[in-house]
């Protein structure tokens, strides 16, 4: 029996998750402006498949485990905080050395599975996504759920994810958008690295 009445609300709450601006938006965004189309959609690949394992664990229930094992959600923490703070102090160094290589891989041969894989890592470093899922989504799920109700929730997820963050892809790649993200490339790498690096301080900062 499917839980209409859950999955729902996991829609609703997840929703309001997604579009909400984040290091996931930024990335895509980033690499949709500076490389190709196929390439951002490619990003966006990776960026759902780590949204469906966050929440398959949220609704598994993540949440007591971090509660039970705190160590293991300081971990997961920093090492979150880290690596936004390394990507985002990435995109500064090289905006400020004129180099048109983004740090987010995705170029030359297998440039589609790596950005694929560009996805992945940043999603799985995600503070923003780790607490969401640790805290709202695993919150609106119900303890208890059957298989049917499960597949529908990850479908949602699935659903919602790859059309927010392919539009997002498709938006910044067009010709007009990437022109301009060309124009000032130097300045936009510096405030988009500006954001990613106070999301990783915040999130260290953050209790």
């Amino acid at each position: 029996m499917i839980d209409l009445h859950a999955i729902a609300l996991v829609f609703s709450v997840y929703v309001v998750g997604v579009v909400i601006p984040g290091p996931n938006f930024v990335g895509i965004a980033h690499k949709a402006a500076s490389s190709t189309t196929r390439e951002a959609l490619a990003m966006v690949g990776g960026t759902v498949v780590v949204n469906l394992f966050w929440a398959s664990c949220a609704i598994l229930g993540v949440g007591i485990v971090f509660a039970a094992f705190p160590w293991i959600a300081l971990a997961v923490k920093i090492a979150g905080a880290a690596y936004l703070i390394w990507f985002g102090g990435r995109l500064i160094v090289n905006a400020r050395a004129g180099g048109d290589d983004a740090p987010v891989p995705g170029r030359g041969r297998g440039s589609l599975a790596l950005a694929f894989r560009a996805g992945v890592v940043t999603n799985i470093g995600n503070p923003k996504a780790m607490a969401f899922f640790a805290a709202v989504f695993s919150a609106a799920a119900p303890q208890h759920v059957t298989v049917p109700t499960f597949l529908c929730m990850l479908a949602v997820v699935a659903v919602v994810a790859s059309v927010w963050y392919g539009f997002v892809a498709v938006v910044f790649a067009t010709p007009r958008v990437a022109a301009r993200y060309r124009r000032g490339k130097a300045w936009i790498d510096r405030v988009c690295g500006a954001v990613i690096v106070s999301l990783g301080v915040r999130q260290l900062l953050t209790r």
